[in-house]
């Protein structure tokens, strides 16, 4: 690790283990360094390559402390999985600590919600932590505010739609959350660590959404009467980082180069790094798209096309210059920007649903798991900047046919009110961030205060 300037201020940085943890706080990393702090971020060696080429062209540094495993590519495809990672992170406090008092100077930390035991790290220095999950306030503040119609027992079935208590204009079913709330007894290992992660938040000294206030005022007012610790809007995040294009095309950009707007719209597809379908849901898409007459580019991950393994051979012939599959690393932002892309089919992970919404694209929300229900209720009736996909049974997990697939696609493409309000939105969210606007303010307090500037 490089020496860092004492008389900067300096922020710690400590992101869970996996993308779509990382990547937020990177460009928030970006954000502190452009307010003239010194950043320090913390990772796993096999992270550190991705993390320290992402902040190459700046003056970051970085400190790697031991993963208890051989493979700290953590990899989270169901929530059950959580308690047994977090009992492995926990395992790296001793060198976590070791690293924070090493540092000259820590004015603050921020650290990944799934973290908790960091919050003990900073308190034991009287370092002020600061915490964030990567999402935004509408998902944060629901879940507390439908908590207690979650655990009463009486309420009806998995898919009945309750009035939320503090939002009437919200309705929401437990099918709407993932493990353990969706169950009708909470309890075990994942419920046990939620209750440590909450009890650390709320000590901490705020909270980071990757959002802006204009976007969601009443749920940020929400967490900020009602909840702990106080909220930060301090994005969209990855407007911090211009959209780069890679040095030399990659074959998909081509594609998109050659079936331009003049061609028709081409829908964008991809279900993150972590969110999965089943291998007959894959082909129901795939047949979905196949009929729906739309150009579209298919991003798979490669445990995917182990699913759908021979699948049908004619498929890529048949879509031929309509339709490209790809199994690779994407630069996602690149090809949202692209003026040919004009839709988005989501698994609704908040870093995606942002990044359609900083590039004007209508989303065509298909949750999976997480917070991602509560995403695509906020991206379809609250913000109105997409619709969702078509179940055979019309209940939010419900198996989604062919011919839902391809009517969705053919709603989203004619919605034209959709496309105006997510023009509206990606405005906004540029205003935001820009110097002034409510993100940039926001940003400035939460420095200014947590370096006890004020």
């Amino acid at each position: 690790m490089a020496s860092l300037p004492t008389s900067q201020p300096h922020a710690v940085l400590f992101p869970f283990m996996s993308k779509g943890h990382v990547i937020p706080i990177l460009h928030l990393a970006r954000l502190l360094l452009r307010r003239n702090l010194s950043v320090t971020v913390v990772t796993t060696p096999s992270n550190l390559p991705f993390i320290s080429a992402s902040l190459a062209d700046t003056p970051a540094t970085f400190s790697t402390i031991p993963f208890p495993s051989n493979d700290d590519k953590i990899h989270v495809e169901s929530a059950e999985q959580l308690p047994s990672i977090a009992a492995a992170t926990r395992l790296m406090k001793p060198a976590f600590d070791r690293l924070l008092a090493s540092l000259p100077r820590v004015d603050f930390l921020v650290s990944d919600g799934f973290l908790p035991w960091t919050y003990d790290s900073a308190a034991a220095l009287n370092i002020k932590r600061i915490v964030t999950y990567g999402m935004c306030a509408y998902a944060g503040a629901l879940q507390r505010d439908f908590l207690p119609l979650l655990l009463d027992k009486k309420l009806g079935a998995t898919d009945e739609l309750i009035r939320t208590p503090s939002f009437p204009w919200v309705k929401l079913c437990y099918n709407d959350f993932d493990e353990p709330w969706n169950r009708r007894v909470v309890d075990g290992p994942l419920n046990d660590f939620i209750m440590e992660v909450v009890a650390a938040s709320s000590k901490s000294f705020g909270i980071i959404f990757n959002s802006f206030y204009e976007l969601e005022p009443a749920f940020v007012d929400y967490w900020a009467e009602k909840c702990a610790p106080r909220p930060f809007c301090v994005g969209p995040l990855c407007l911090a980082e211009p959209v780069k294009a890679q040095v030399e095309k990659r074959e998909w950009i081509e594609w998109l180069d050659v079936n331009g707007p003049e061609a028709g719209p081409v829908l964008y597809i991809a279900f993150g790094s972590q969110a999965a379908l089943s291998a007959s849901q894959l082909q129901e898409l795939a047949e979905g798209l196949e009929s729906s007459g739309v150009r579209f580019l298919w991003v798979l991950k490669s445990g995917d096309l182990d699913k759908i393994g021979t699948w049908d051979a004619g498929f890529a012939e048949r879509v031929k210059g309509r339709g490209m599959v790809v199994a690779d690393w994407v630069n996602q932002r690149e090809i949202l920007s692209h003026e040919a892309v004009k839709g988005f089919l989501s698994h609704c992970g908040w870093n995606s649903v942002v990044e359609s919404l900083c590039a004007g694209v209508p989303i065509l929300a298909w949750p999976v798991m997480a917070e991602q229900h509560l995403n695509a209720r906020m991206v379809a009736e609250e913000l109105r900047v997409g619709v969702r996909v078509e179940t055979c049974d019309g209940t939010v997990r419900g198996f989604v046919k062919a011919e839902g697939v391809s009517r969705s696609v053919k709603r989203l493409f004619g919605e034209k009110e959709v496309a105006r309000r997510v023009a509206e939105v990606k405005e906004m969210a540029e205003a935001a961030v820009a110097e002034g606007g409510s993100s940039w303010r926001a940003l400035t307090e939460l420095i200014d205060e947590a370096c006890g500037k004020v």
